[in-house]
């Protein structure tokens, strides 16, 4: 119907007019092979949003010769899904395309499992969170799981070249076009995300009067205003956020300088600067470490200037702080010395005190032998003495691994080792 919007008139009907994610509709890929023996099994397509999975769904089901139904998990109630069992008792089998699955609660989960079991119904799940997060094991094990991608640039394109001809078939009495250069920014400034594009591009159709030969010519400045400027879908409490925060330290500890600044700009523009300090502050003591200490206090005056600041003037002690942050060299040694040392409590509990560093505050310490035999180290002419400190069961015990990766680490690597040298114990 033509006063749906264009995405929606123009959903697939077949596996083969899907347009990218050939890592499922490529032959021989499982999805594709189960549409070929026409043998689907229940499934759960999840990816982000405008990236076609419901589309996706439809082309599935409509490439089988098995009837389906469309429902969603918010607004669709239990006795809808009794109907549908009935009609699947008829047909034998139907297929059941669920939106929003994430959202199903546990009476309709529970009055689903045992014809998903039967097979009764089939069921293909769509949604933007991640099944293992956000879909019940008892339904997510019954159902293969296959993730949706945004698609390329050039995906889009070719779906916007699909969408001129519609577009072109529902009003002939004017010619449509469009120039590369405007359908190359419709399918970048989409991000990926079909509905936008397409939308945008039935937008501009309908809103760009023709010549007087009857052309509508759509140019850059006219998708640039259709789609007023790149999409940038970024959910704080998505999976995508935390794809985004990994990266981000992830990028810095690689001393990828370009990919962390490209990270951070995705979570300036999400406005999320409480997540940019905290992860900031984390990765210049967790990656950066002993090889640069002054890193972290140059680090923190960044965040605590940010925070004064706000955004968009913040972003620039932030941009120092992950240049530094990222050519600094790296070394985790200190607190990884922590986690084998909480490892070892962990596994084996915590040894007995050595008697001569216990307590002495107090009364009677003495009569317990407590502290007797310590030697005080700033009473030795080079400040140090060879005495035990650790238990007794751990005394030669070494958790400290040092690394050269900073001139402040090589340092205390060489006194560190000096001190293991003189050390009897």
């Amino acid at each position: 119907m033509k006063h749906q919007p264009l995405a929606y008139r123009m959903r697939p009907t077949k596996i083969e007019d899907i347009a990218g994610q050939k890592h499922l509709t490529e032959p021989g890929r499982l999805l594709a092979r189960m549409v070929t023996a026409n043998q689907l099994a229940s499934m759960i397509l999840f990816g982000p949003p405008g990236t076609g999975k419901t589309s996706i769904a439809r082309a599935i089901a409509g490439s089988t010769d098995i009837s389906y139904r469309m429902l969603n998990a918010v607004t669709h109630n239990k006795k809808d899904m009794e109907k549908l069992v009935e009609e699947a008792k008829i047909s034998n089998q139907l297929i059941v395309i669920m939106n929003e699955i994430h959202r199903l609660d546990k009476g309709k989960q529970d009055f689903l499992l045992p014809h998903l079991e039967q097979g009764r119904l089939l069921l293909i799940g769509a949604t933007t969170a991640n099944p293992y997060h956000s879909i019940n094991p008892a339904i997510r094990s019954r159902c293969h799981l296959f993730e949706v991608t945004r698609p390329e640039p050039e995906d889009v394109k070719v779906l916007l070249k699909r969408g001129t001809k519609q577009l072109q078939s529902e009003q002939p009495e004017t010619t449509l076009e469009v120039t590369e250069d405007a359908a190359g920014h419709l399918a970048d400034a989409s991000g990926g995300d079909i509905r936008a594009a397409l939308n945008a591009l039935e937008i501009a159709a309908h809103s760009t009067p023709a010549n007087e030969e009857g052309v509508i010519t759509i140019t850059t400045n006219i998708a640039e205003e259709c789609i007023q400027k790149k999409r940038f879908t970024h959910d704080k409490d998505g999976d995508a956020h935390y794809d985004v925060i990994s990266a981000f330290q992830k990028s810095i500890r690689g001393s990828d300088v370009n990919a962390a600044l490209h990270y951070l700009a995705r979570l300036i523009e999400a406005g999320d600067l409480e997540t940019i300090n905290r992860r900031l502050l984390v990765t210049a003591y967790e990656d950066i470490g002993l090889a640069n200490p002054q890193a972290g206090q140059r680090t923190l005056a960044a965040i605590e200037s940010a925070e004064r600041l706000g955004l968009p003037e913040g972003r620039i002690p932030l941009a120092n702080a992950v240049t530094e942050l990222c050519l600094s060299p790296k070394s985790n040694s200190a607190y990884k010395a922590l986690d084998a040392a909480i490892s070892d409590i962990k596994q084996h509990g915590a040894p007995d005190v050595p008697n001569h560093l216990k307590d002495t505050h107090y009364q009677g310490a003495s009569a317990l032998d407590r502290g007797t035999g310590y030697q005080y180290p700033h009473d030795a002419p080079n400040g140090w003495v060879d005495q035990q400190y650790l238990p007794d069961r751990l005394r030669r015990k070494r958790y400290y691994e040092p690394k050269e990766t900073g001139k402040f680490e090589q340092a205390l690597k060489t006194v560190y080792t000096n001190l293991k040298q003189q050390s009897k114990n």
